[in-house]
Formats: structure tokens, sequence, C-alpha cells
């Protein structure tokens, strides 16, 4: 928590006496704290090494300082006032390692002496698990304690070593709050993954920090920020950031894009109401009841293609691709997905976002459910106009587990970059004609 305050204020330390660069210093402070939390250097951490992240601070303050010295160049023009820049920014990084160095220091020095220290569950009960908890018990230094063993019921604790048990994996939720449970480390716990994954995405599991050692850890993959609790390597699970700054810049970017395309597209919608009338008569939208965030039903609007027999039908038929009602201009508003560019005002009410898992009629969510247990995971985040899955191509008849697995995927690595690449590969299959 004190990491970036500090990495700033040591940047910019310096722009107080040498105040002819100090705008050049402040925006340099900035973006090397901007290229430090991209570099995971703000994470929390387990095993703090100044000379593990050395190389990466060396290298992310290079990089700022030289975009900056870019623009001082072409603004001054001046050799000397260059390299008077660079001398700055030399002391300034001398400045954040020296900060760095005393941070972490004080880190070590505050958990060895449990001034600073949290409640940590070990699942497991095997030797992984156990070397854990001796870990924990003897080297405070990594900012845990011991609370106790939570496994399956298959697994004894019989060994001294392997205890205390204080609960079961099913009731690992009012273990956790019984301990005051503030860290959940997933050891090597006998159960298959997909018993264990429900729980790890479950609502309540978000209120814990969740690592896990990594299978095969002898061989585990290189990380630019190793992380490990003796010579045992754990793993920071991901997990959604459902809330907070980025899912408002998300929620003010869909109003903002949402009403801007509504705006400047306007004539391309007037243009297929037009069309849509004159092929089917009254009633140029379709709307029909889906299902949102945290099954939350609402009313998808979309520009009608053909005209249902009645509700059941419009309900409960999977797919209309193929069906002879659909006129010549509905075929080409579902080919170009002109036909989904109602949805814009679905977004600008808060019904979906512009990117994440499509939305699904309750009959069929209610069946995927009942088939594929990951399917109502999907649920979690705000349904979208487009989505990871739909890019990747799985659109119309496609099996519904991969869709499930790509829609998890997306809300697991979620960021803003990946629903810019989202956008963009949509934008690219709607030129290239990819119909449905």
């Amino acid at each position: 928590m004190l990491s970036l305050p500090v990495d700033f204020a040591a940047f910019a330390l310096p722009a107080i006496h040498f105040q002819q660069h100090w705008k050049s210093i402040v925006v340099a402070a900035g973006l090397t704290v901007l290229l430090f939390a991209v570099g995971g250097l703000y994470g929390a951490r387990r095993h703090l090494s100044f000379l593990d992240d050395l190389p990466m601070l060396l290298g992310r303050m290079l990089v700022a300082g030289a975009l900056v010295a870019i623009v001082v160049a072409m603004r001054h023009g001046s050799p000397d006032n260059l390299a008077s820049y660079l001398r700055v920014i030399a002391v300034s990084s001398t400045l954040v390692l020296l900060g760095r160095a005393v941070n972490y220091a004080s880190v070590r020095l505050a958990r060895r002496r449990r001034w600073v220290e949290h409640s940590a569950i070990i699942l497991g009960g095997g030797p992984v698990a156990i070397e854990l908890a001796r870990l924990l018990r003897r080297y405070p230094q990594y900012g845990l304690r011991f609370a106790g063993f939570v496994d399956v019921d298959t697994t004894a604790h019989e060994l001294q070593e392997s205890t205390p048990l204080i609960g079961r994996f099913d009731d690992l939720d009012e273990v956790a709050r019984m301990v005051d449970c503030d860290v959940i480390i997933i050891a090597d716990i006998d159960c298959p993954e997909s018993r264990l994954l429900p729980v790890v995405r479950s609502t309540s599991a978000a209120g814990y920090d969740l690592w896990m050692v990594p299978r095969l850890r002898e061989f585990s993959a290189q990380s630019s920020s190793p992380d490990h609790i003796g010579a045992i390597p754990v793993v920071r699970v991901r997990r959604p950031t459902l809330s907070g700054v980025k899912w408002l810049v998300k929620r003010a970017s869909d109003i903002a894009l949402s009403g801007l395309a509504l705006l400047v597209l306007s004539p391309i919608l007037l243009i297929t109401a037009i069309a849509v009338r004159l092929e089917g008569g009254p009633g140029i939208f379709f709307r029909q009841q889906r299902i949102g965030q945290f099954g939350r039903p609402f009313q998808l609007v979309k520009f009608r293609s053909m005209r249902p027999v009645n509700e059941a039908e419009s309900q409960t038929n999977w797919n209309i691709a193929g069906d002879k009602r659909v006129g010549p201009v509905g075929k080409i508003i579902r080919r170009t997905s002109l036909d989904e560019l109602p949805q814009l005002w679905n977004i600008l009410r808060g019904d979906m976002t512009i990117v994440g898992p499509r939305p699904e009629r309750p009959y069929f969510v209610d069946q995927f459910s009942a088939e594929h247990p990951d399917y109502a995971m999907r649920h979690r985040v705000p349904v979208g106009l487009t989505g990871l899955a739909q890019v990747s191509g799985l659109r119309g008849d496609t099996p519904i587990s991969d869709r499930a697995r790509f829609d998890n995927y997306y809300i697991e690595n979620w960021s803003i970059w990946l629903d810019a690449k989202v956008v963009l590969r949509t934008v690219a299959e709607v030129f290239r004609g990819g119909g449905r």
C-alpha cells in the first residue's frame, strides 16, 4: 500500500530543487508509477526482495525517462537542457531505488515483529500443505499467521504436523469467517477442478486473498515477479475486478460510446427501420426477455428480421438462420449484424455493456446451466453487445461448453485493453461479413 506513494514522491522530489524541469519530472514520475503498476510491482507479495525487482524497476524507469526526454528534446532543442534533465532523472531513479529498499526493509521488519500479519487457511493435507504450514509458523516475514487446514473428507489428518484441521472444504466460507481469515492458499487438496472452481469463483470467496501452489512446481514458468514461501512457489489467483475504478471507467465508456454510436449511426438506423417496416409491416423492433447480470431479466431490443408465431416460439426457437420466413432484408441485417444495433439503447440504459458474455433467453439459460455447470458463472458481469466467444468464432449453432469457457476466461482475465481488442475484432468480423 505504501509503495506507490513512496515511488511517486521519491521520483518527483528533485523537482523541488530543479524547478526548471518540474513539469517533466512530475510527468515522468506519473508515467513511472503507471509502468510499475502495469508490471505488477504494486501487487501483494509474500516474498519481498529488492534485488529480484531491481531489473524491472530500472527498465521501467528508463522507459519513462526516455519517453519524456523525447518530448523535452523536441520542445527545447537544447543539448544542455536535455543533459540537465537526464541528470535529474538519474537522481530521481536513485531516490526511487532507495525508497524501495527502505520500504521493503520496513515491511519485513513489521512482519517479523508481527505488527502486520494476516490470518491464512491452507487447503489440503498432503506434504505440500504440511510444509507450507511449517514455513508459516517458523518464518513470520511472509506476513501470514497460520490458522489451520481445511480439507475434503477423504483426507485423514492423523499426523501432528497436519493439525489443526479446522473444517471441511464444503464449509470453507463458514470456517473462514470463524477464524477471521484474510488469505486462502490452495495447496495439494485432493478434489477435482470441477469441484474447486465453483468455490474459487463464488462471490463469497471474493473477500479473501487467494493463492495457489502450481502443480509441477519444480518446472513452473519463469515470471518477472517470482513469488514463493520458502522454496515453494506460490501464484496469486487473478480475480475478476467486478467493482472499483476500472469498472466505473467501463461504465462511463459504455455511456459515452453507445450515445455517440446512436448519434453517428442514426442515418443507418433510420434506413434499416424503414427497410424492416416495408418488408414486414408494423413493428420494426423485436423485444425479447433475456437474462443479464446476477440472473436479472431485461427486455432486449433488436430490429425484427421475422415475425414469430407466438411468444413461446420466440423464447424456445434456438436458431432461425434457415427459417424461410426470414426475408431478404432480414437476411441482410442478420448477416451484417445491423439487427443488433438497437441494443445500443440497452447499453445506454445499463441493461448491457459493450463487451461481455452475450445474453440468452431464460429457457436456454435454465437448460444450459443444468447441462454445463460453468454456464451460470457467466452472469457474474453485465452481458454484452459483443464478446470474446463471438469474435472467436462461437456464434450461432456452436458448442455451449466452449462459449462458457471463453466467457469465463474473459471475466477472469478482464481488462480495459481486452475490451478494446474484442471491439476491434468485432469491427473486423463485421467488415469481413461473418454471418450467423
